[in-house]
């Protein structure tokens, strides 16, 4: 049996067990272990043990849960929720202000959080009630919150690129800083489409009424600015030491985690609670994200050393005679139809050890690839009728918000978003201009 042969069968066991429901790093990780060391005997036990090791000794890991601990520290305290207030107060009066400054807030919370998870709870329980309750219509604001919560897999600190530069072996400091502009641009292409829609049809997002605003007063404004601006201070202020150099990718995660912990004290919300509640979140979501990446590197390094990704290549390029393009459109549809039924840590193990060599193979830059690959997990996580963030927006909105109000309104930003990924496809250094800049082309 050939290489190709095997390399296959081990990708269908893999898919095959992953669809009976078993936890996906118990899954990935038990079939490369099996093959290993049915190929190589008790030796092949070294290859996927390596490949673990490599990632424990890999020092920037460190970055994962403190990213995570600011994120979730800022959001049980409260603190970002102070974030919508600033926005409801100074941006309320504009037609459609509200739904922005909702987008701006989703921006924000990721740029906390780098999980789109948390954007999405944070839109839906403070964002959503407050915008139904002032007459916006029910399909707008839903597909706001869920194009605006998709940012938090691509601006940094996005969780999602640190794993895809662990199984990718590319450095996260070029990832985070490749997503800075595509995720500004997302978020400019969702304004600009509000900003539109809303001045042709006012009726979907009624201004703040007059009698309303006379309320706020300029001191009360200012109280406001101030509450609101203290955590984009903090983002502010960790990345702004990261990409001018004078903290390390470690340093700056230590920065934002211990900031936020001290705002949290001066502000007076560091209960047990709060703290307790941030702390177990925090190694939840870390131990969760680490089993599925040792699993995945366990599985990448038996499926390399199966040569598969020499074997996709000269099928696609030496005996179908496509066009690296072509190659590269094919991946990007299958990673849409792989994302309306697995989540994107699923997705990149899955697709990882096929596609990252051989989009090197083909000419391209794997920087700018995980930045696709990160665009399209987006619209694949809202892409009816399966998509992960549909199901996810239903449990969390409240009754009257159905499913089909939901499935209506993600339609027009799916179309933002491909007009997103295309405009990125077509130009890569809006992706490569900033990383190549920092680092050297």
């Amino acid at each position: 049996m050939s290489n190709e042969t095997i390399a296959g069968f081990m990708f269908v066991s893999m898919l095959f067990l992953l669809a009976t429901g078993q936890r996906i790093f118990a899954v990935v990780g038990a079939v490369a272990t099996t093959f290993a060391l049915a190929l190589w005997g008790t030796g092949g036990f070294q290859i996927p043990f390596h490949a673990a090791i490599s990632l424990l000794n890999w020092y920037p890991l460190l970055t994962l849960p403190l990213f995570v601990f600011m994120g979730y520290m800022l959001s049980e305290s409260g603190i970002a929720n102070d974030l919508y207030e600033m926005f409801h107060v100074w941006m309320g009066p504009l037609p459609g202000g509200l739904a922005i400054g909702t987008i701006v807030l989703m921006v924000a919370v990721a740029a906390m959080n780098g999980l789109s998870v948390a954007g999405m709870s944070i839109g839906a329980s403070i964002a959503l009630p407050e915008l139904l309750r002032r007459g916006y219509d029910k399909p707008m604001v839903t597909g706001v919150i869920q194009a605006g919560s998709s940012l938090g897999i691509m601006v940094p600190p996005s969780v999602v690129l640190i794993l895809y530069g662990m199984i990718a072996h590319q450095p996260v400091g070029k990832l985070w800083m490749a997503g800075v502009l595509p995720g500004l641009l997302l978020a400019g292409l969702f304004t600009l489409y509000i900003l539109i829609r809303c001045a042709f049809q006012p009726e979907l997002a009624p201004t703040l009424p007059r009698e309303e605003r006379k309320q706020f007063t300029w001191g009360y404004r200012l109280r406001v600015l101030q509450a609101g601006l203290l955590p984009l201070a903090i983002i502010f202020t960790m990345t702004g030491l990261f990409f001018m150099g004078i903290t390390s990718l470690v340093e700056s995660a230590a920065v934002g985690a211990a900031a936020a912990a001290v705002a949290t004290v001066i502000k007076g919300r560091m209960t047990m609670r709060v703290l307790w509640d941030t702390l177990h979140k925090t190694l939840n979501v870390s131990c969760m994200f680490m089993w599925i990446v040792l699993g995945a590197l366990a599985f990448g390094a038996v499926f390399d050393g199966l040569g598969a990704g020499d074997a996709l290549q000269t099928l696609f390029v030496n005996q179908w005679h496509l066009s690296p393009w072509t190659v590269l459109i094919m991946m990007q549809v299958s990673f849409l139809v792989l994302g309306t039924f697995l989540d994107d840590t699923a997705m990149l193990i899955i697709v990882a050890p096929l596609y990252v060599p051989l989009v090197s193979k083909l000419g391209f830059d794997p920087i700018w690839f995980g930045i696709l690959y990160t665009i399209t997990c987006q619209i694949a996580y809202m892409s009816p009728p399966f998509g992960y963030n549909l199901f996810l927006m239903r449990a969390m909105a409240p009754p009257d918000v159905t499913l089909a109000d939901i499935y209506r309104s993600i339609v027009p930003f799916l179309g933002v978003m491909i007009l997103g990924l295309i405009i990125v496809m077509m130009f890569p250094q809006i992706a490569l201009w900033l990383p190549n800049m920092v680092y050297g082309g």
